[in-house]
Protein backbone atom coordinates (compact mmCIF):
# COMPACT_ATOMS: atom_id res chain seq x y z
CA UNK A 1 0.00 0.00 0.00
CA UNK A 2 1.42 3.44 -0.79
CA UNK A 3 2.17 6.17 1.40
CA UNK A 4 -0.93 8.26 -0.04
CA UNK A 5 -3.26 5.43 0.03
CA UNK A 6 -2.67 5.07 3.70
CA UNK A 7 -2.97 8.77 4.40
CA UNK A 8 -6.60 8.81 2.44
CA UNK A 9 -7.59 5.89 5.04
CA UNK A 10 -6.04 7.81 7.65
CA UNK A 11 -8.07 11.10 6.48
CA UNK A 12 -11.24 8.83 5.66
CA UNK A 13 -11.21 7.12 9.56
CA UNK A 14 -11.51 10.47 11.17
CA UNK A 15 -13.99 11.75 9.28
CA UNK A 16 -16.35 9.05 10.02
CA UNK A 17 -15.18 9.11 13.85
CA UNK A 18 -16.58 12.93 13.87
CA UNK A 19 -19.26 11.75 11.90
CA UNK A 20 -20.09 9.31 14.96
CA UNK A 21 -19.41 11.60 17.62
CA UNK A 22 -21.54 14.40 15.91
CA UNK A 23 -24.44 12.01 15.72
CA UNK A 24 -24.27 10.63 19.31
CA UNK A 25 -24.44 14.47 20.25
CA UNK A 26 -27.48 14.93 18.62
CA UNK A 27 -29.10 11.80 19.63
CA UNK A 28 -28.25 13.19 23.08
CA UNK A 29 -29.89 16.39 22.90
CA UNK A 30 -33.06 14.89 20.99
CA UNK A 31 -33.35 12.73 23.78
CA UNK A 32 -32.61 15.95 26.55
CA UNK A 33 -36.16 16.91 28.06
CA UNK A 34 -37.23 20.46 27.72
CA UNK A 35 -36.06 22.78 30.83
CA UNK A 36 -38.33 22.75 34.11
CA UNK A 37 -40.50 25.91 34.62
CA UNK A 38 -43.14 26.01 37.83
CA UNK A 39 -46.29 26.50 36.21
CA UNK A 40 -49.99 27.08 37.79
CA UNK A 41 -53.63 26.96 37.11
CA UNK A 42 -55.08 30.12 37.58
CA UNK A 43 -58.29 30.48 40.14
CA UNK A 44 -60.84 33.00 40.60
CA UNK A 45 -59.89 34.89 44.26
CA UNK A 46 -61.33 38.29 46.17
CA UNK A 47 -58.14 40.56 46.58
CA UNK A 48 -58.43 44.19 48.22
CA UNK A 49 -56.18 46.84 46.77
CA UNK A 50 -55.58 50.45 48.44
CA UNK A 51 -54.90 53.93 47.03
CA UNK A 52 -53.02 56.38 49.38
CA UNK A 53 -53.08 60.37 49.04
CA UNK A 54 -51.73 62.79 51.53
CA UNK A 55 -53.56 64.44 54.01
CA UNK A 56 -54.11 67.49 56.16
CA UNK A 57 -55.88 67.01 59.32
CA UNK A 58 -58.19 69.60 60.88
CA UNK A 59 -60.37 69.50 63.55
CA UNK A 60 -64.10 69.76 62.98
CA UNK A 61 -64.30 73.13 64.67
CA UNK A 62 -61.72 75.75 64.44
CA UNK A 63 -62.11 78.83 65.74
CA UNK A 64 -59.85 82.17 65.48
CA UNK A 65 -59.89 84.39 68.57
CA UNK A 66 -59.83 87.66 67.78
CA UNK A 67 -60.16 91.42 70.48
CA UNK A 68 -63.68 92.82 69.88
CA UNK A 69 -62.30 96.36 71.19
CA UNK A 70 -58.80 97.72 70.94
CA UNK A 71 -56.36 97.62 73.99
CA UNK A 72 -53.20 95.88 75.53
CA UNK A 73 -52.98 92.55 77.12
CA UNK A 74 -53.16 92.37 80.21
CA UNK A 75 -52.55 89.15 81.07
CA UNK A 76 -52.94 85.76 79.19
CA UNK A 77 -55.21 83.52 81.04
CA UNK A 78 -54.37 79.85 79.39
CA UNK A 79 -51.72 78.16 77.85
CA UNK A 80 -51.55 76.56 74.74
CA UNK A 81 -52.44 73.27 74.29
CA UNK A 82 -55.13 73.59 77.06
CA UNK A 83 -58.65 72.22 77.01
CA UNK A 84 -61.46 74.92 77.16
CA UNK A 85 -64.92 75.15 77.39
CA UNK A 86 -66.66 77.45 75.46
CA UNK A 87 -67.03 81.30 77.17
CA UNK A 88 -64.05 80.44 79.25
CA UNK A 89 -62.08 83.78 79.94
CA UNK A 90 -58.89 83.40 77.46
CA UNK A 91 -57.22 87.09 77.43
CA UNK A 92 -57.80 89.99 79.45
CA UNK A 93 -56.73 93.53 77.97
CA UNK A 94 -56.15 96.75 80.02
CA UNK A 95 -59.84 98.22 81.24
CA UNK A 96 -58.33 101.74 82.92
CA UNK A 97 -58.78 103.82 80.01
CA UNK A 98 -62.07 102.24 79.44
CA UNK A 99 -63.60 102.47 82.75
CA UNK A 100 -62.29 106.24 82.47
CA UNK A 101 -64.49 106.68 79.29
CA UNK A 102 -67.33 104.65 81.52
CA UNK A 103 -67.18 107.13 84.10
CA UNK A 104 -67.62 110.03 81.48
CA UNK A 105 -70.46 108.11 79.86
CA UNK A 106 -72.16 107.48 83.13
CA UNK A 107 -71.74 111.24 84.08
CA UNK A 108 -73.37 112.71 80.76
CA UNK A 109 -76.59 110.26 81.26
CA UNK A 110 -76.96 111.85 84.80
CA UNK A 111 -76.69 115.41 83.45
CA UNK A 112 -78.92 114.47 80.60
CA UNK A 113 -81.50 112.84 83.01
CA UNK A 114 -81.12 116.05 85.28
CA UNK A 115 -82.16 118.17 82.37
CA UNK A 116 -85.37 115.93 81.32
CA UNK A 117 -86.48 115.68 84.49
CA UNK A 118 -86.11 119.60 85.01
CA UNK A 119 -88.13 120.44 82.05
CA UNK A 120 -91.19 117.86 82.29
CA UNK A 121 -92.94 120.08 84.92
CA UNK A 122 -92.16 123.20 82.97
CA UNK A 123 -93.98 121.62 80.04
CA UNK A 124 -96.84 120.41 82.20
CA UNK A 125 -97.59 123.91 83.30
CA UNK A 126 -97.50 125.34 79.49
CA UNK A 127 -94.00 127.60 80.10
CA UNK A 128 -92.26 125.99 77.77
CA UNK A 129 -93.04 124.11 74.69
CA UNK A 130 -92.86 120.12 74.30
CA UNK A 131 -89.98 120.55 71.60
CA UNK A 132 -87.31 121.15 74.45
CA UNK A 133 -88.59 118.52 76.16
CA UNK A 134 -88.48 116.31 73.11
CA UNK A 135 -84.99 117.36 72.14
CA UNK A 136 -83.83 116.95 76.21
CA UNK A 137 -85.06 113.10 75.88
CA UNK A 138 -83.25 112.58 72.96
CA UNK A 139 -80.28 113.83 74.26
CA UNK A 140 -80.31 111.49 77.56
CA UNK A 141 -81.21 108.40 74.98
CA UNK A 142 -77.95 109.06 73.07
CA UNK A 143 -75.93 109.33 76.77
CA UNK A 144 -77.36 105.83 77.59
CA UNK A 145 -76.53 104.41 74.67
CA UNK A 146 -72.83 105.92 74.46
CA UNK A 147 -72.58 104.40 77.84
CA UNK A 148 -74.11 101.20 77.07
CA UNK A 149 -71.56 100.92 74.06
CA UNK A 150 -68.22 101.78 76.44
CA UNK A 151 -70.24 98.50 79.11
CA UNK A 152 -69.81 96.60 76.25
CA UNK A 153 -66.01 97.47 75.20
CA UNK A 154 -65.70 97.01 79.19
CA UNK A 155 -66.99 93.21 78.64
CA UNK A 156 -65.17 92.68 75.59
CA UNK A 157 -61.88 93.11 77.52
CA UNK A 158 -62.51 89.70 78.62
CA UNK A 159 -61.70 87.52 75.62
CA UNK A 160 -63.46 83.83 75.87
CA UNK A 161 -63.61 81.16 74.14
CA UNK A 162 -66.40 80.83 71.12
CA UNK A 163 -66.01 77.00 71.11
CA UNK A 164 -65.20 73.90 73.35
CA UNK A 165 -61.92 72.82 72.19
CA UNK A 166 -58.00 73.30 72.66
CA UNK A 167 -56.17 76.20 72.55
CA UNK A 168 -53.66 76.46 69.51
CA UNK A 169 -50.48 78.61 69.44
CA UNK A 170 -50.61 82.35 71.39
CA UNK A 171 -49.55 84.52 69.03
CA UNK A 172 -49.68 87.62 71.26
CA UNK A 173 -48.81 87.87 74.92
CA UNK A 174 -48.82 90.79 77.35
CA UNK A 175 -48.08 94.07 77.02
CA UNK A 176 -49.44 93.53 72.73
CA UNK A 177 -51.67 96.07 71.97
CA UNK A 178 -54.71 94.48 69.44
CA UNK A 179 -57.81 95.41 67.93
CA UNK A 180 -60.56 93.98 65.73
CA UNK A 181 -59.24 94.74 62.89
CA UNK A 182 -55.66 92.59 63.26
CA UNK A 183 -55.43 90.19 60.67
CA UNK A 184 -53.58 87.91 62.89
CA UNK A 185 -55.46 86.01 65.72
CA UNK A 186 -54.50 85.73 69.56
CA UNK A 187 -54.96 82.57 69.03
CA UNK A 188 -57.33 79.26 67.76
CA UNK A 189 -59.41 77.04 69.56
CA UNK A 190 -60.12 73.85 67.54
CA UNK A 191 -62.39 70.86 68.55
CA UNK A 192 -60.45 67.63 68.29
CA UNK A 193 -63.51 64.87 69.33
CA UNK A 194 -63.66 64.61 65.50
CA UNK A 195 -60.78 65.68 62.57
CA UNK A 196 -61.62 65.97 59.17
CA UNK A 197 -58.67 64.60 57.04
CA UNK A 198 -58.57 66.76 53.26
CA UNK A 199 -57.49 65.08 50.73
CA UNK A 200 -57.04 66.26 46.60
CA UNK A 201 -57.89 63.59 43.40
CA UNK A 202 -57.46 64.59 39.60
CA UNK A 203 -60.01 64.42 37.67
CA UNK A 204 -59.48 61.08 36.16
CA UNK A 205 -58.83 59.62 39.89
CA UNK A 206 -62.04 61.69 40.93
CA UNK A 207 -64.24 59.95 38.35
CA UNK A 208 -62.64 56.32 38.47
CA UNK A 209 -64.09 56.62 42.29
CA UNK A 210 -67.20 57.59 41.72
CA UNK A 211 -67.66 54.86 38.90
CA UNK A 212 -66.49 52.37 41.59
CA UNK A 213 -69.29 53.24 44.00
CA UNK A 214 -73.04 52.34 43.63
CA UNK A 215 -75.62 54.43 43.50
CA UNK A 216 -77.51 56.66 41.38
CA UNK A 217 -76.22 60.35 42.82
CA UNK A 218 -72.89 61.46 43.90
CA UNK A 219 -74.18 61.62 47.50
CA UNK A 220 -75.74 58.27 46.84
CA UNK A 221 -71.66 56.92 45.67
CA UNK A 222 -69.94 58.39 48.71
CA UNK A 223 -72.72 57.13 51.03
CA UNK A 224 -71.78 54.10 49.41
CA UNK A 225 -68.23 54.19 49.71
CA UNK A 226 -65.89 51.88 51.75
CA UNK A 227 -64.45 52.98 54.89
CA UNK A 228 -61.00 54.62 54.65
CA UNK A 229 -57.85 54.50 57.09
CA UNK A 230 -55.78 57.12 57.65
CA UNK A 231 -51.85 56.24 58.10
CA UNK A 232 -50.04 58.18 60.41
CA UNK A 233 -46.54 60.48 60.04
CA UNK A 234 -45.03 57.58 61.75
CA UNK A 235 -46.06 54.88 59.04
CA UNK A 236 -48.72 53.71 61.39
CA UNK A 237 -52.36 53.15 60.88
CA UNK A 238 -54.49 55.18 62.85
CA UNK A 239 -57.00 52.66 65.13
CA UNK A 240 -60.13 53.98 64.41
CA UNK A 241 -62.07 54.20 60.38
CA UNK A 242 -63.00 56.60 58.63
CA UNK A 243 -65.74 57.81 55.95
CA UNK A 244 -65.79 60.31 53.08
CA UNK A 245 -69.01 62.59 53.84
CA UNK A 246 -68.29 65.20 51.12
CA UNK A 247 -66.36 66.68 47.70
CA UNK A 248 -66.10 70.34 46.88
CA UNK A 249 -68.39 70.93 44.15
CA UNK A 250 -66.40 71.54 40.86
CA UNK A 251 -62.79 71.23 39.69
CA UNK A 252 -60.12 73.79 40.59
CA UNK A 253 -59.26 74.99 37.14
CA UNK A 254 -55.82 75.85 38.84
CA UNK A 255 -54.74 72.65 39.91
CA UNK A 256 -57.20 70.50 37.95
CA UNK A 257 -57.90 68.82 40.86
CA UNK A 258 -61.08 68.36 43.48
CA UNK A 259 -60.84 68.30 47.21
CA UNK A 260 -62.69 65.97 49.85
CA UNK A 261 -63.54 65.34 53.41
CA UNK A 262 -63.58 62.39 55.60
CA UNK A 263 -63.99 62.44 58.98
CA UNK A 264 -62.54 60.32 61.53
CA UNK A 265 -63.19 59.71 65.21
CA UNK A 266 -60.65 60.88 67.59
CA UNK A 267 -61.34 59.75 70.99
CA UNK A 268 -57.75 59.16 72.41
CA UNK A 269 -57.01 62.98 70.87
CA UNK A 270 -53.76 61.14 69.28
CA UNK A 271 -55.08 63.88 66.22
CA UNK A 272 -54.87 67.50 66.19
CA UNK A 273 -55.26 70.54 64.29
CA UNK A 274 -52.22 70.24 61.64
CA UNK A 275 -51.33 66.83 61.58
CA UNK A 276 -50.43 65.02 58.16
CA UNK A 277 -50.53 61.98 56.97
CA UNK A 278 -52.02 59.46 53.93
CA UNK A 279 -55.34 58.28 53.77
CA UNK A 280 -55.76 54.93 52.13
CA UNK A 281 -58.60 54.20 50.25
CA UNK A 282 -59.53 50.58 49.80
CA UNK A 283 -60.65 48.83 46.14
CA UNK A 284 -61.77 44.94 46.58
CA UNK A 285 -61.39 42.79 42.81
CA UNK A 286 -64.50 40.04 43.66
CA UNK A 287 -64.11 36.97 42.05
CA UNK A 288 -60.63 38.02 40.14
CA UNK A 289 -58.00 36.57 38.61
CA UNK A 290 -54.85 37.82 39.65
CA UNK A 291 -51.08 36.86 38.58
CA UNK A 292 -47.86 37.73 40.04
CA UNK A 293 -46.06 40.56 38.40
CA UNK A 294 -42.83 38.23 38.14
CA UNK A 295 -44.66 35.73 35.64
CA UNK A 296 -45.17 38.92 33.28
CA UNK A 297 -42.97 40.75 30.72
CA UNK A 298 -43.30 43.70 28.76
CA UNK A 299 -43.08 44.57 25.53
CA UNK A 300 -43.86 47.11 22.86
CA UNK A 301 -45.78 48.82 25.65
CA UNK A 302 -48.19 45.74 26.32
CA UNK A 303 -47.58 43.57 29.27
CA UNK A 304 -48.01 39.70 28.34
CA UNK A 305 -47.42 36.51 30.30
CA UNK A 306 -47.26 32.86 28.95
CA UNK A 307 -49.71 30.44 29.08
CA UNK A 308 -49.06 26.72 28.56
CA UNK A 309 -50.81 24.79 26.05
CA UNK A 310 -52.12 21.55 25.69
CA UNK A 311 -48.64 20.32 24.42
CA UNK A 312 -47.03 21.55 26.95
CA UNK A 313 -45.33 24.74 24.53
CA UNK A 314 -45.12 28.65 26.36
CA UNK A 315 -47.30 31.05 24.52
CA UNK A 316 -46.91 34.47 24.70
CA UNK A 317 -50.15 36.25 25.42
CA UNK A 318 -50.97 39.61 26.05
CA UNK A 319 -52.87 40.97 28.97
CA UNK A 320 -54.55 43.90 30.12
CA UNK A 321 -54.73 45.16 33.53
CA UNK A 322 -57.39 46.30 35.54
CA UNK A 323 -55.15 47.23 39.29
CA UNK A 324 -52.05 45.99 41.22
CA UNK A 325 -52.51 45.00 44.71
CA UNK A 326 -49.09 44.39 46.31
CA UNK A 327 -47.18 42.26 44.29
CA UNK A 328 -50.31 41.35 41.87
CA UNK A 329 -51.63 42.17 38.70
CA UNK A 330 -55.70 42.23 38.37
CA UNK A 331 -56.48 41.35 34.99
CA UNK A 332 -59.39 42.20 33.20
CA UNK A 333 -58.84 40.18 30.11
CA UNK A 334 -56.09 37.81 28.54
CA UNK A 335 -56.44 34.67 30.85
CA UNK A 336 -58.92 33.04 32.32
CA UNK A 337 -59.56 30.47 35.31
CA UNK A 338 -58.41 27.16 34.15
CA UNK A 339 -55.81 28.63 32.48
CA UNK A 340 -52.25 27.56 33.37
CA UNK A 341 -49.15 30.01 33.36
CA UNK A 342 -45.67 30.09 33.77
CA UNK A 343 -45.11 31.67 37.12
CA UNK A 344 -41.24 32.42 37.25
CA UNK A 345 -37.96 32.23 34.95
CA UNK A 346 -39.99 33.87 31.94
CA UNK A 347 -36.80 35.94 30.91
CA UNK A 348 -35.16 32.68 29.78
CA UNK A 349 -38.36 32.14 27.47
CA UNK A 350 -39.21 32.67 23.94
CA UNK A 351 -42.99 32.13 22.62
CA UNK A 352 -43.48 28.28 20.88
CA UNK A 353 -40.80 27.25 23.36
CA UNK A 354 -41.64 23.60 24.63
CA UNK A 355 -41.47 23.03 28.95
CA UNK A 356 -41.39 20.41 31.30
CA UNK A 357 -44.10 22.35 33.78
CA UNK A 358 -43.61 21.64 37.37
CA UNK A 359 -46.97 21.95 38.79
CA UNK A 360 -47.14 24.65 42.26
CA UNK A 361 -50.53 25.41 43.82
CA UNK A 362 -52.08 28.87 43.46
CA UNK A 363 -52.21 30.06 46.91
CA UNK A 364 -48.63 29.79 46.93
CA UNK A 365 -47.95 32.42 43.82
CA UNK A 366 -50.35 35.15 45.16
CA UNK A 367 -48.59 35.44 48.46
CA UNK A 368 -47.79 38.95 48.95
CA UNK A 369 -43.77 39.54 49.17
CA UNK A 370 -41.94 39.94 52.34
CA UNK A 371 -39.83 43.17 52.56
CA UNK A 372 -36.25 42.64 52.87
CA UNK A 373 -35.93 46.30 54.91
CA UNK A 374 -38.34 48.26 56.50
Amino acid sequence: MTRINQTIILILGVLILNSCKDNQQANQAAAAPPATFPVAELQTTTVTGYQEYPVNIEGIVNSDVRAKTSGYIQKVLVDEGEKVRKGQPLFKLETQTLSQDANAAKASVNVAQVEVDKLVPLVEKGIISNVQLETAKANLAQAKANYNSVNANIGYATVKSPVDGYVGAINLREGSLVSPSDTTPLTTVSEISTVYAFFSLNEAQYISYLQKMEGQSKAERIKNSPDVSLVLANGEVYSEKGRIQTTTGQIDQNTGTIKIRAAFKNPNEILTNGNSGNIRIPTEYKDAIVVPQSATFEQQKDILIYKLDESNTAKSTIIKIQGSVGNLYVIESGVEAGDKIIVSGVGKLRNNTPITPKEVAFDSITKPLTPLFK
